[in-house]
């Protein structure tokens, strides 16, 4: 049997864009992954809009909290794959995260920046759901395309 590929998804506060990468693969990825996600300075939980559109697709994020990077870091977690999420505006500020053999950057908007209405904020969260969830589709089959993660 293969063993799982580690998977982080690391954004500064771990309240919306690296939660639902976290929740997409956990959902998608099926028993294939062993994932996690979290921020440089973890903030107050889930943001209720990114709770509420990921509702919309079948993926519930009550039990999900913040957690912080330094923490896994101190439990000497590992991982063969780090995404960060970071959009561009403060990508020169993304996280790192040592000894990770693959790092990938997905520079999508935040969802706790989106102003307008409640609709146009939910329209937009919705929009970088979708975004996140096709990302998260495209690692799965470059991970199942591969035969699994060759680097450890």
């Amino acid at each position: 049997m293969m063993e799982k590929v580690r998977v982080l998804f690391l954004c500064g506060r771990n309240t919306a864009r690296s939660q639902m990468g976290e929740a997409f693969l956990r959902h998608m990825g099926g028993d294939m992954f062993d994932v996690w996600s979290a921020g440089l300075e973890p903030g107050d939980g889930v943001l209720q809009i990114v709770k509420d559109v990921m509702s919309e697709v079948g993926i519930d994020m009550s039990m999900h909290y913040s957690k912080s990077a330094m923490e896994l870091l101190d439990k000497g977690l590992e991982f063969d794959i780090v995404v960060t999420v970071c959009d561009a505006a403060v990508a020169g500020r993304c996280p790192d995260y040592p000894g990770v053999s693959r790092k990938l950057h997905w520079p999508f908007p935040d969802p706790a920046a989106l102003k307008g209405s409640h609709e146009e904020v939910l329209n937009g969260a919705r929009k970088i759901r979708d975004m996140i969830r096709d990302a998260v589709g495209e690692l799965i089959k470059e991970v199942v395309e591969e035969g699994g993660f060759s680097g450890r």
